[in-house]
């Protein structure tokens, strides 16, 4: 199954590098390939993988999951120096906490950070991700402007690389989208849901009268007893603010409810 390319990928979208340093895993690199995609970017650079042929390698294949594009324009180059050379801010992503080097912040400020950025500067991003087993090196990092750290459990902060890319390029996407006041949730392209509007009072009355007969045929409600237990259920109804499939599905409860209190009392 083939994809486009997604339009975002033209306009600020374009402007941010994922630059994966010395990979050593095929597997991670498709799924970075993927990661990347599935938050409407394209732009994906490794310096030195571990495989020469790792683009053509199956388990980058299989990981990529439909983001082959992606894979296919991958860029190789030998060094950090030569992926980083048209960018003009560059985040160090890492778990750990560097005494010194440049400044850092957490994963969500960088996202705000570059959104500024490119709208200001029409400058190039970079996310920066170092090899599976040690990261990045401090000669990687002093090649940076910042350095950026995902917020995670201090006692087992280690994540996939491809999963810390995922989390990095979400938060890239949300900070670029809000910017540009791009819609945030899946669209419904105009189509409505008639059982999702909320059911009118008569309506809900109706189930108010029909709940009570069920309650009453199943021994839960004795009439000559009902103490506040109807008031209470009416305010319960009321509260929820039900949908005409709501009150449809509970109609059906109570209908069930009654036909099976009554075949119980037969001989």
């Amino acid at each position: 199954m083939t994809h486009t390319i997604s339009p975002e990928t033209t306009g600020a979208f374009a402007r941010v590098r994922f630059i994966m340093v010395h990979p050593s895993h095929p597997g991670n690199v498709g799924a970075a390939a993927r990661a990347i995609k599935t938050m409407g970017f394209h732009d994906l650079c490794l310096v030195a993988p571990r495989f020469p042929d790792v683009l053509d390698h199956p388990d980058a294949l299989a990981l990529a999951s439909g983001a082959t594009d992606v894979l296919a324009s991958v860029q190789i180059v030998p060094d950090l120096a030569q992926a980083l050379a048209p960018v003009t801010l560059a985040f160090a992503l890492t778990a750990r906490a560097r005494v010194l080097g440049p400044p850092a912040c957490d994963i969500r400020v960088a996202a705000e950070d570059s959104c500024r950025h490119i709208q200001e500067q029409s400058g190039l991003v970079a996310i920066v991700l170092g090899t599976e087993r040690s990261g990045l090196t401090n000669e990687d990092i002093a090649l940076c402007q910042r350095v950026c750290h995902i917020p995670a459990n201090p006692e087992y902060s280690s994540l996939n690389v491809s999963q810390a890319l995922q989390l990095a390029a979400w938060e890239l996407r949300y900070a670029l989208a809000k910017a540009a006041g791009m819609p945030l949730l899946p669209a419904t392209d105009g189509r409505l849901d008639p059982g999702a509007e909320l059911a009118p009072n008569e309506k809900v009355h109706a189930l108010l009268a029909h709940w009570e007969q069920a309650i009453t045929e199943v021994g839960f409600l004795d009439p000559g007893h009902p103490k506040r237990l109807v008031p209470r259920m009416k305010h319960l109804f009321s509260r929820i603010a039900m949908t005409h499939d709501e009150v449809d599905m509970m109609r059906g409860l109570c209908t069930a409810m009654i036909k099976t209190a009554r075949q119980a009392k037969r001989p």
